[in-house]
């Protein structure tokens, strides 16, 4: 009776295996989305693979760039735990390739070279094979604004830096902080960075992908480390340690006037109920219209206890974050814009429609630039030694030429 039962559910033996292996499987998934927004928008995936059958386990570390996120996967691929898929970006997915870690996930990305800008596409492989998925864009040159102050004040979004410290001084003057900033090296190279974009998507990229040394040590490069140091002052005493989603909420609430920061920012104003145009203004960064500096939100697939493929469980999340529909309403919640070029951006907001014209616009032009603040460029090694740089002169009394001295010397380390 049992027997003629099993045999109704399951008509034949590698379905029944098939059906117990995936009410089996478990992904184990490895991330730093812990903020509101962020939290959100993982929560997507969690639910399309529970609807798949799929169990999840959680494994969240909090801090914005993921440097603890880091330490906590090589914590544990070291004891023999690696996670089924791990938020990692950039080189670092091929850091962990070369290590022979990662297993090809080509069955399920049948579609993506001809829906993703070719470089991100090339970020995802590793020897010619897909060992990665990528989530969403996020571009980094933006900068928010509470626009009750703004109307306040009586200013307009800042197109330069002049009409930028010229709002701050407004913003100062109204009794309220006018850059709301965190003080953490991350936060730091994220507005030291959009300075750098200020000077130009040319100027950008001999600087801080091709580490041409001529031009780390230009005058413009001195007007970089000037126009920091001045931005500098506009923060408030109590900005050192500052989480980032915490900045963006005294942007939200008002007591801080401006924030540079990505757009997942977005997602904490869109969790906290407020909108576009009504309650904040999203403004390309001073000086960076004709860029566009990003980073990849992306999961590298491991090996798991030994095995060289990938499990169907991953097979099926790596589909599952390059469909369409899961795309658009990711980056509906995080703030981002889909990677997938062709999901339609109807739903989207202001923000979210301008970010996608203007990355198709700067992919034409060559204004599409990978973020080294945010790994998307340079060795860990490289880039870890002009944050440091970079941060040490955030935090402290140098002046701009000793600024600039500090970073073309680390500019060298490999």
């Amino acid at each position: 009776m049992k027997k003629n039962t099993l045999v109704g559910l399951c008509t034949t033996a590698s379905l029944c295996i098939s059906h117990a292996a995936l009410a089996e499987e478990t992904i184990s998934v490895l991330h730093w989305w812990t903020s509101g927004g962020e939290s959100k928008a993982v929560r997507v995936l969690k639910d399309d693979m529970a609807k798949q059958g799929y169990g999840w386990k959680d494994f969240a570390v909090a801090g914005g760039a993921g440097a603890a996120a880091m330490t906590a996967l090589k914590a544990q691929v070291i004891s023999g735990n690696a996670p089924s898929a791990a938020q990692i970006k950039g080189p670092l997915i091929q850091d962990w390739a070369d290590q022979d870690l990662l297993v090809s996930i080509d069955a399920s990305a049948t579609d993506w070279k001809s829906h993703t800008p070719p470089p991100i596409d090339a970020i995802m492989k590793a020897g010619g094979h897909y060992v990665a998925a990528p989530f969403s864009i996020h571009r980094i040159n933006w900068l928010w604004i509470n626009k009750v102050d703004l109307d306040k004040v009586g200013g307009k979004a800042p197109e330069t830096w002049p009409e930028f410290f010229a709002l701050a001084d407004k913003f100062k003057a109204a009794g309220i902080t006018p850059v709301a900033h965190g003080g953490q090296p991350w936060q730091d190279m994220t507005i030291w960075e959009t300075v750098v974009l200020s000077q130009g998507p040319d100027f950008y990229r001999k600087a801080l992908v091709d580490l041409d040394q001529k031009t780390l040590t230009s005058p413009q490069m001195i007007q970089v480390f000037e126009t920091v140091q001045k931005i500098r002052t506009y923060f408030d005493k109590g900005y050192v340690g500052r989480d980032w989603n915490l900045a963006t909420a005294m942007v939200i609430k008002g007591s801080g006037g401006m924030q540079f920061m990505g757009d997942w920012a977005k997602g904490e104003f869109a969790n906290a109920g407020k909108q576009p145009g009504v309650d904040y203004i999203c403004a390309v960064a001073p000086g960076t219209a004709n860029g566009y500096t990003y980073t990849v939100d992306s999961f590298a697939f491991f090996q798991e206890n030994g095995q060289k493929t990938a499990t169907p469980g991953q097979l099926a999340m790596a589909k599952t974050i390059m469909s369409v529909d899961f795309q658009e309403q990711f980056s509906l919640y995080k703030g981002s814009i889909p990677v997938r070029q062709d999901v339609p951006m109807s739903k989207f907001d202001d923000c979210a429609k301008k970010s996608y014209t203007d990355e198709q616009s700067t992919i034409k032009s060559g204004g599409f630039l990978p973020s080294l603040a945010f790994g998307m460029v340079q060795s860990t090694v490289t880039a870890g030694a002009i944050s440091d740089a970079v941060t040490k002169f955030m935090n402290s009394s140098e002046d701009a030429k000793t600024g600039v001295a500090a970073l073309a010397a680390a500019a060298k380390i490999k």
